[in-house]
């Protein structure tokens, strides 16, 4: 405590200070404004409340509340944002087809935000001037001079606009803009009045310093100089002044991602129990001072409408899914295959096991019938000596001589036939064409023998044969 004092006093210890202080248990939720004045010591005055980024209707939006710090239920003011957003380049059929994504659709710094002040309603839009070559970057907002109405007995009264809503009633401009070029600090002046004609001089004097923001965490009035700021809601305007700086460092200092809960593709958020309906609105119901308010975006776990970047969210998330389950598809394909493949390689090896089985087992078998069978053959059937056809030739040639050598000469031709030599019918006595004929010899059908006697070659036969026929006998004549 002491150390928040000795930041007051560093400024004056006249003025009203504000010192914001994070909450131990939710510093990035709960903030309190310590409040201090003429020296006194720094007591709760208001609470900051930030939405819980972990719900599922914090993403893609910011929100902010002032509440009291002693009864929580009271809301004073809150600023719901809602961010536009940039329009990524399409991308072709073919890669949507094979699962391609577009880049995901940013953020864009808002160029306004409206403060939703309660009890009595009013409005505060701050609207954003960006920085120029000669200019600083502003935000300036205007307050009603006139806000309450005046207790009347008249229904013509009653029944007319808060004075807070009239077009009619003046409004007093306020400027927030750097203290100076290289500085962090934010400075709030008396920027004018709406009813100034434009064309001539606007002020008699410079803006009025009304409120000055350091470091982000202490806000300072300007006491003296709000006297001269002719607001009749000074509560309404202190709260505006408070809301308003935490809302400028949020979005327009820090990062936009973070101030507005955007996650990363795939990154999954706790839902806290989504109910169908529309969100949290900018304009929430008149809630009464003391009551709880139920339809503030910061209590309200309700489910965002499909913004641009939750249907680009779905979209990277379907296209994930798409392609996980094609990924498993194919490696249950691959798998499949590869499982078929084995199969079919362990069938072709047991079949390829049983046909060399199977003909080794007819191998066994022929060989066994043939040592079986075989013995058998040869101990049954003498062996035959080949037959060389020359040496048959040869038999045939030299066997009637051989015969005729042995038997006496009875008159029949050397060129008789083998079986005109054996004992018969016929007998020795056959002689003449008969004995010769080709018909009754046994040899004259093998082939390769020469027909040694022919009723028709024998006319053929030289002249030592015909005399030497001559000369022998007839055994019958």
């Amino acid at each position: 405590m002491s150390q928040l004092i000795h930041l007051n006093t560093s400024c004056s210890l006249t003025i009203p200070a504000f010192i914001l202080k994070p909450s131990k248990d939710k510093p990035k939720q709960l903030s309190t404004f310590l409040y201090s004045q003429y020296g006194s010591d720094f007591e709760p005055a208001y609470t900051l409340r930030h939405i819980d980024p972990e719900q599922h209707a914090s993403k893609n939006r910011y929100a902010a509340a002032l509440y009291d710090a002693f009864s929580p239920e009271v809301l004073y003011a809150e600023v719901l944002l809602i961010p536009e957003w940039t329009q990524p380049a399409p991308i072709s059929e073919q890669a949507r087809a094979n699962g391609a994504v577009p880049p995901p659709p940013e953020p864009i710094l808002p160029s306004q935000f409206s403060i939703q002040l309660y009890n009595p309603d009013q409005q505060i839009t701050v609207r954003h001037k960006p920085a120029g070559f000669t200019t600083a970057a502003s935000w300036e907002f205007e307050m009603p001079q006139q806000t309450f109405r005046a207790p009347s007995a008249s229904a013509l009264d009653r029944g007319q606009h808060d004075p807070a809503a009239s077009e009619v009633t003046p409004k007093i401009g306020f400027k927030w803009k750097k203290d100076g070029k290289f500085s962090k600090d934010l400075a709030c002046f008396l920027s004018g009045k709406s009813t100034d004609i434009e064309g001539k001089v606007k002020h008699k004097e410079p803006d009025i310093t009304v409120s000055i923001l350091k470091g982000f965490k202490e806000l300072t009035l300007y006491e003296p100089n709000l006297q001269r700021v002719d607001i009749e809601d000074l509560k309404g305007f202190e709260v505006v002044l408070l809301l308003g700086a935490m809302v400028i460092r949020d979005v327009y200092f820090g990062s936009l991602k973070d101030t507005f809960n955007i996650t990363a593709a795939g990154r999954k958020s706790n839902p806290t129990s989504p109910t169908s309906g529309p969100a949290a609105l900018v304009h929430p119901p008149r809630p009464q001072v003391g009551s709880p308010t139920s339809n503030d975006p910061i209590r309200s776990p309700r489910v965002p409408p499909t913004d641009p970047r939750s249907q680009w969210e779905l979209d990277a998330e379907t296209a994930r899914l798409k392609r996980e389950a094609e990924e498993e598809e194919r490696l249950l394909r691959r798998r499949r295959e590869d499982e078929e493949r084995k199969t079919r390689r362990l069938l072709e090896s047991e079949e390829q096991e049983q046909q060399r089985r199977r003909r080794a087992q007819i191998d066994a078998e022929t060989e066994r019938l043939r040592m079986l069978y075989g013995q058998e053959d040869a101990s049954a059937r003498p062996a035959i000596p080949p037959r060389d056809p020359r040496q048959q030739r040869h038999h045939s040639d030299s066997r009637p001589s051989a015969y005729q050598q042995s038997q006496p000469t009875l008159g029949v031709p050397q060129h008789a036939s083998a079986w005109g030599s054996y004992p018969g019918p016929q007998g020795p006595y056959m002689s003449g064409a008969a004995s010769q004929s080709s018909f009754l010899s046994p040899n004259s059908q093998q082939p390769g023998l020469k027909q040694k006697s022919s009723i028709f070659n024998f006319r053929r036969r030289s002249d030592h044969d015909a005399n030497k026929l001559q000369r022998k006998k007839s055994a019958v004549f």
